[in-house]
């Protein structure tokens, strides 16, 4: 529980509807030595699944439905996504610039605008003062929650042929597509489960699965596997029972939380990569160049290479990115993920947990 300190600044929650993104700001706060007021904001009709425009405004919020955002103005705001940042702008302007933000993830313009920016290793971005480097998104697995469904679904998958090896689809997101070639890549990596070792394919599809690659998957599956379609009104989702039930994880490389979960809860797990077509080919040089580029070679992140990003990233030549492949090499450079089609087998790293340089960095920003 945080404890409120005598000189304890006011310091602001900012978040959306998106869980996912919430989750990891509310870990931060939980870790904060201060006491945090939270103010939900929720977005106009346009903008719940649009991008509104960057800046200090308010136009794309429903302030109708949203907590009141009003004096006192807080001395920080702890934040992440586009429109949430947007309304933390707005707030520093109205406080005649007294306010300081944190914005966790990649932000949408350029970074200079927020005293600190909070990335993983998927995103790319130059080593600037104001930006603090993390190995994994700050992401938490709800272990009780996972002990539930695993009581819940244990009963239901007893029969099953071991091993159990949970494949997590994801959909497509640039530079990767999900075609014809990713989907038969993925249906010999199901049959090679099931001849190698004689245990169950359980697979599950998510919101982002094409229906086509749904389709496709559900006419070709082995007798042995078995298949949950995702959908908004399906129930009894399998998921966290997997999670705790399953003895390996074949994870789509477009999923960043369900790989990050798995390595979290230390199951084995494999990276399935999917396609990228011509114009993902040349997408992903550009991003891996960014990589190469952005990536300090000690420390403190001075050289010849880190000045010349700094310059290409303020002439906005190279921007900031994400690079998936750089965060697959990462998790298995450390030990806890293999590609798919090598042996699942237990992590051998150890998870890295970056939330004591994150609370430094922000509290520094407060003491000075």
């Amino acid at each position: 529980m945080n404890t409120t300190q005598p000189s304890s600044p006011l310091v602001w929650v900012v978040l959306s509807d998106k869980k996912g993104d919430n989750a990891q700001v509310e870990i931060i706060e939980k870790a904060l030595p201060w006491n945090c007021v939270r103010k939900h904001v929720a977005m106009r009709e346009p903008f719940v699944f649009g991008k509104p425009r960057v800046g200090a405004t308010l136009y794309h919020v429903d302030l109708t439905k949203s907590d009141e955002l009003s004096p006192p103005w807080p001395d920080l705001i702890l934040t992440i996504g586009r429109r949430t940042a947007n309304v933390a702008l707005w707030v520093r302007e109205q406080s005649g610039g007294h306010t300081r933000i944190v914005l966790v993830g990649k932000p949408s313009g350029m970074p200079y605008p927020f005293d600190l920016v909070i990335h993983s290793a998927e995103i790319q971005l130059p080593p600037l003062k104001n930006v603090q480097a993390i190995s994994l998104p700050l992401l938490r697995v709800d272990e009780e929650a996972v002990a539930t469904a695993a009581g819940f679904w244990e009963t239901r998958l007893a029969d099953l042929p071991r091993p159990l090896i949970a494949f997590l689809v994801g959909g497509p997101t640039g530079p990767y597509v999900f075609d014809g070639h990713a989907v038969d890549r993925l249906l010999g990596e199901i049959d090679r489960v099931v001849s190698e070792s004689g245990g169950t394919p359980y697979i599950t599809t998510s919101r982002r699965t094409p229906p086509a690659v749904v389709e496709t998957i559900r006419g070709r599956l082995p007798s042995a596997a078995r298949l949950f379609e995702w959908s908004a009104d399906s129930g009894q989702n399998p998921y966290l029972g997997l999670l705790g039930l399953a003895d390996g994880f074949v994870v789509t490389g477009d999923s960043i939380s369900m790989m990050v979960e798995v390595a979290r809860l230390r199951k084995p797990l494999a990276i399935f990569p999917l396609s990228v077509g011509r114009l993902g080919a040349v997408d992903q040089w550009r991003r891996s160049a960014a990589s190469w580029l952005f990536r300090p070679p000690d420390p403190a992140g001075y050289s010849p290479r880190s000045g010349l990003a700094r310059l290409l990233y303020r002439l906005r030549i190279i921007t900031h990115t994400r690079d998936f492949t750089a965060f697959h090499d990462r998790l298995v450079n450390e030990g806890l993920a293999s590609y798919a089609g090598d042996a699942l087998r237990p992590p051998s790293g150890d998870v890295p947990d970056d939330l004591s340089i994150v609370v430094r960095r922000i509290t520094g920003l407060i003491q000075g």
